[in-house]
This record gives structure tokens, C-alpha cells and sequence, in this order.
């Protein structure tokens, strides 16, 4: 593999800035390196995602990598030291947004698919820079999956290059109390629906939530609050609605993670809507992913022999993985969590690097990965 060409490959994806919606220019410059490197296929799904085929010298499973191209914004008001699409090189890290999260991690799939001897291999691999991932996990993913029907996913979202089998779901959750309006001179002739949301929210903030020995605690955390109407010019607020971000663990269902809400014994005598959201995004292509949003967390046993054959892939690539779980929700809430294919996770940086100022992925790390990955292969596919 050429080490210079990948890190100055990966300096230009983070060049492209390429918030959900609008990843058309980094998805052409995926296709023009998957054509330079000699993919047997390189193709544009219909949502605009970015599909490079390699085939093995005989048939076996289908090996997906994938890896979201989309990034987060950048924060107004928080400075960043450099420009933050500059791609720099900087004490041995390539900075810039979307360098951990996780355009390192694409170069790396990239490189690591076209590195391999293809004689020596049963089976193909398939490298998807998808899209949307930042705002609906696994939309796009399913599009890929439903037209390549993969037997075995990696994720490349970042792992400190460590292993994960499993991860952690997420829901958007709407909340809405209902209130009687009067003039705010008389309130005791309505009922404020702040005042009742507020009821509402204390009982949330001292509820239990389950924990799981791999994924660590279930979250439920208030990411915006708003009342109807607004402004309330001498009006009571009527209605008030919040949304409530929860992290999931596997096994939880929507249906049970409202009822837990609604049922709470503090809420009785509030007229209290609970409901998840209705996602629709559209693509760069004019495409819609649209669904609820909610993304199940997945887990596999250790001794899942796909976990199995990808710790060993990266022991043969000199690096020792320890096992665990993202504590974050990746396009793996899809491709494990409903289309239950085996999955894991594996990637350079650390979970905390991800939708950071100054964000920034170290150089050795990014060759590790490619190695890694090389390993991968060479572990599931090999002949």
C-alpha cells in the first residue's frame, strides 16, 4: 500500500466540505480514486452514494466497508486554530473537520481494498461512502444493502482501533403536554403546558434507566424545548414540546421505551402526547430517506465467528484490539441492529475526536487502520 498517497488522499476528502445533503463533490472524488486504483465497478447509487467493487478469483461471501462521507457543521462562535477544511499536517495528525469522523477511516477502506491480492481471495468486497449518516443512521446504508445483499459489514466509525461488536441505538423522542390558554393577567383561569412540561421533565431526569454490561447505561438527554404560542404576547402557553435524544440498549423497543415515559405514576392529571419522530432528509441526488427515527443497538457475542475472524485479521496486522462496544449510534444500527448481518466496528481515532473543534486524526493511526482492514480481509475472505 502507499502510505503517501493514502494521507494525501485523505487531506482531500477532508478539503471538500460536505455537511448531510451535500456530499455530491466529496462522492466524485471517492469515484475518481476507486477508478485510478482499479476497482472492477465503481458506481452512484441512487441516493448518492459511492459504491467501489472488487471481486475475489472465486466466489464467496460479500465484504462491506462502509463509511459515511457526510460530516457535521461547524459550531458558529467557537474558533478553530486553522482553517478547519485546510487538511493539514500538523505534529503528525491530518486536521481538519471530518478527519476522525470519518473520512480517515474511508481513505483507509479505500487503499485496503485495492492493496490486497485478489487472487488469493473467495469472495468480493464492496466499499460504500454513504451519505446522511449524521442525520438519519442507516438510510442510506439500506439502500446499499437492499441492491448488494452483503454477508459480513464493518463500519469504519472511530475505535481507537480497537474491535467493537456491538453499539448503542438511539431514538428522537417528541414530548408535548396540552394546556388550557387564558390572558397571563388571570393564569389561574388556564393551565400552562411549561409548567406542566416542567412536571414532565423532572420526572424524566429522576427516572431509572437499564444499563447493559457491554454498552454501558441507556441515556435520555433534553436537546430542545419550545411552547405554543410563541411569542406569548399576555398568553398562557398552551402547549409546550420538547425532544428528548435516548440512547438505546439492545433489546429496547419503541413501543416500550414510550410506555415507560407515559407511564410514569408523577404525570397523572397532564395531558402528556409522547410520539418518537418522523425523519425525511433529502439527498444531493433529489432521493429521500424518510423513517422513523428509531435505530436499534446490536450486539454479537465474542464468539461470533465473524468477531472471531476479524480480531484475528487484526492480530496478523501487528495491532491488539481489545473488544468492546460504541457508545454512539452508527450506520450499524441497520445493517446489525434490522438487517441483522453480522457487523463489527473497527477504525482509527477515538470516539471522542468525533464533532470536535480542532478535530484531527494522527497519521499512524490512519495507517494502522489500512493495515487493519487489510487483515480483515485477508481473514474472512482468504482462500
Amino acid at each position: 500500500m502507499n502510505a503517501d498517497r493514502l494521507i494525501a488522499f485523505t487531506q482531500a476528502l477532508v478539503q471538500y466540505p460536505s455537511p448531510p445533503g451535500q456530499e455530491g463533490p466529496v462522492v466524485e472524488r471517492v469515484v475518481q480514486e476507486m477508478h485510478t486504483l482499479g476497482y472492477d465497478k465503481v458506481w452512484i447509487d441512487s441516493h448518492g452514494t459511492a459504491i467501489g467493487l472488487m471481486e475475489g478469483a472465486r466466489s464467496g461471501p460479500t465484504l462491506l466497508f462502509d463509511g459515511h462521507c457526510d460530516t457535521v457543521g461547524i459550531a458558529p462562535g467557537v474558533p478553530w486554530q486553522d482553517d478547519p477544511f485546510s487538511g493539514k499536517i500538523e505534529e503528525g495528525a491530518i486536521y481538519g473537520r471530518g478527519s476522525a469522523d470519518m473520512k480517515g477511516a474511508l481513505a483507509a477502506f479505500v487503499y485496503a481494498a485495492a492493496s490486497v491480492d485478489r487472487t488469493r481471495l473467495a469472495g468480493r468486497i464492496v466499499v460504500s461512502a454513504s451519505v446522511l449518516e449524521e442525520v438519519f443512521e442507516g438510510g442510506a446504508l439500506r439502500v446499499v444493502m437492499d441492491e448488494l445483499k452483503p454477508d459480513l459489514v464493518i463500519i469504519g466509525e472511530a475505535t481507537d482501533l480497537n474491535l467493537n461488536r456491538g453499539g448503542r441505538g438511539r431514538a428522537e423522542i417528541q414530548l408535548e403536554t396540552i394546556g388550557r390558554p387564558s390572558h397571563s393577567s388571570a393564569p389561574h383561569q388556564g393551565r400552562n403546558a411549561v409548567l406542566d412540561m416542567m412536571q414532565v421533565i423532572e420526572a424524566i431526569e429522576s427516572m431509572a434507566l437499564p444499563t447493559h454490561p457491554l454498552l454501558g447505561p441507556a441515556i435520555m438527554a433534553l436537546t430542545d424545548i419550545i411552547s405554543e404560542p410563541y411569542p406569548g404576547h399576555s398568553v398562557i402557553p398552551s402547549r409546550c414540546r420538547v425532544t428528548y435524544d435516548r440512547r438505546l440498549l439492545s433489546g429496547e423497543t419503541a413501543a416500550g421505551v414510550l410506555r415507560n415515559i407515559s407511564g410514569l405514576p408523577d404525570l397523572a392529571g397532564i395531558k402528556l402526547n409522547a410520539r418518537l419522530t418522523d425523519g425525511k432528509h433529502e439527498t444531493y441526488t433529489g432521493a429521500s430517506v424518510r423513517g422513523v427515527k428509531f435505530f436499534p443497538a446490536w450486539v454479537f457475542p465474542e464468539s461470533e465467528p465473524f468477531v472471531q475472524q476479524t480480531l484475528q485479521g487484526l492480530r496478523s496486522a501487528g495491532l491488539s484490539p481489545k473488544i468492546g462496544a460504541y457508545r454512539f449510534c452508527t450506520n450499524a444500527a441497520y445493517s446489525a441492529g434490522v438487517a441483522g448481518v453480522p457487523t463489527v466496528g473497527f477504525g482509527p481515532a477515538a470516539e471522542a475526536d468525533a464533532h470536535i473543534v480542532d478535530e484531527r486524526l494522527k497519521v499512524r493511526d490512519l495507517i494502522a487502520a489500512a493495515a487493519g482492514y487489510q487483515g480483515i480481509i485477508e481473514a474472512t475472505l482468504g482462500a
